[in-house]
């Protein structure tokens, strides 16, 4: 064995330290806003008329919603949990959580239909039979589709039924930006999952980085999604988007092209964005745009009606954050001609004491809104309470 030279050993460690210096600062900035303690709902800036409470403040990673007939709302999580969370009495605050499944992997997507839960974990989507009525005593699950992928980076799940009474699920992108082989990634599904047997994915939708929300227009019936934009190319570039798929087998471009016209550094020599459907609007510079919804209920305005609001959850590598807020885009027709902040200020200068997720219109025509930071579920409403 050789003798180590000391010097070569202060050398190295030098470099070292001024490798650190570099990039502590530049990884820094990747987190999230600073969290802040607490749920501090007087921060919360609305239209006039507007009013914001809790609805639950004890759903662990609130993540995506979804609504039965009997007014339970079932909350997915990026851990291992699905809760049911019941307002019993229906005066706007729930008084029951309940643990419905635990020891899942991400089970993010959650979907009601026909007295059953869909569950969506990172490869398979499950079901949960008569689960209204279980909620103290949860069925064993069946799989519907085990299908998928497992990939983790971009594998969690948002779903939802159509209406042509499928489910569709989306498998994200495992990269920041990358071309796959597998023409699954990067794409909207849909399953028929009434047959009984494992559903196999049809492809409806394509060239889509990750998407964790979307809904169809309620009187045109076509597919709108959001899609989150790539990494790494600058606080600015690119936005996020809104979509539009009127129709099955489109492409939005990614990872060749961004936005509306944004070519990719590494791979948009490869297809114009000429080749691919633009965004029907493009949206904040890393807001993390995911869960979306039309408004269908009635106590909102007549001018908010049809229109689309959309839960930014924020975000994470830009060094001024932005997002942590819910956005109105209105349409007119089917195209998108305004995009504004609605609910803003769980974003406090550089702190963040709340990442909005997805949100869900109930019957008496409020607005909740789930919450992964606080582990909460509020609720917006217009008027009286």
């Amino acid at each position: 064995m050789g003798i180590r030279n000391p010097k070569s050993k202060i050398q190295n460690l030098k470099s070292a330290l001024l490798l650190s210096a570099v990039l502590i600062p530049a990884f820094a900035c990747l987190a999230p806003a600073a969290p802040m303690g607490g749920i501090h709902l007087d921060q919360i800036k609305l239209p006039p008329g507007f009013a914001i409470s809790v609805y639950s403040d004890k759903v662990r990673g609130a993540r995506s919603l979804a609504l039965s007939p009997k007014g339970i709302v079932y909350v997915g999580t990026m851990g291992s949990n699905v809760y049911a969370v019941v307002d019993r009495n229906h005066d706007g605050v729930a008084e029951e959580v309940h643990t419905i499944a635990s020891g899942l992997n991400t089970p993010n997507g959650v979907a009601w239909k026909d007295g059953a839960l869909y569950v969506a974990e990172v490869s398979r989507v499950l079901r949960f039979d008569g689960i209204d009525e279980r909620l103290a005593n949860p069925p064993k699950p069946v799989v519907v589709s085990d299908a998928y992928p497992g990939d983790r980076h971009h594998g969690w799940k948002f779903i939802r039924f159509g209406p042509d009474g499928q489910l569709y699920v989306p498998e994200g992108m495992p990269c920041n930006i990358c071309e796959q082989a597998n023409p699954i990634y990067g794409t909207i599904t849909r399953l028929v999952v009434q047959s009984g047997g494992q559903g196999k994915p049809e492809i409806v939708a394509r060239g889509i980085r990750n998407t964790v929300g979307f809904d169809w227009h309620p009187k045109t019936h076509e597919l709108w999604f959001t899609d989150n934009g790539r990494d790494m190319l600058g606080d600015d570039v690119p936005p996020d988007e809104l979509n539009h798929a009127p129709k099955a087998g489109m492409n939005f471009g990614f990872p060749y092209c961004h936005g509306a016209r944004i070519a990719d550094p590494e791979f948009g020599k490869k297809h114009a964005c000429s080749e691919f459907t633009p965004p029907a609007r493009e949206l904040g510079p890393h807001v993390a745009a995911i869960g979306m919804r039309f408004y269908t209920g009635t106590m909102f305005p007549e001018t908010y009606r049809n229109q689309i609001f959309i839960a930014e959850h924020g975000s994470w590598n830009r060094s001024t954050p932005i997002g942590y807020r819910v956005s109105l885009v209105r349409l007119q027709g089917d195209k998108a001609v305004s995009y504004e902040p609605f609910a803003q200020g769980w974003l406090q200068g550089s702190e963040a004491w709340g990442r909005p997720v997805d949100v869900q219109v109930m019957p008496d025509g409020a607005l909740l809104v789930s919450d992964d930071r606080a582990g909460a579920i509020y609720r917006i409403t217009y008027g009286k309470k």
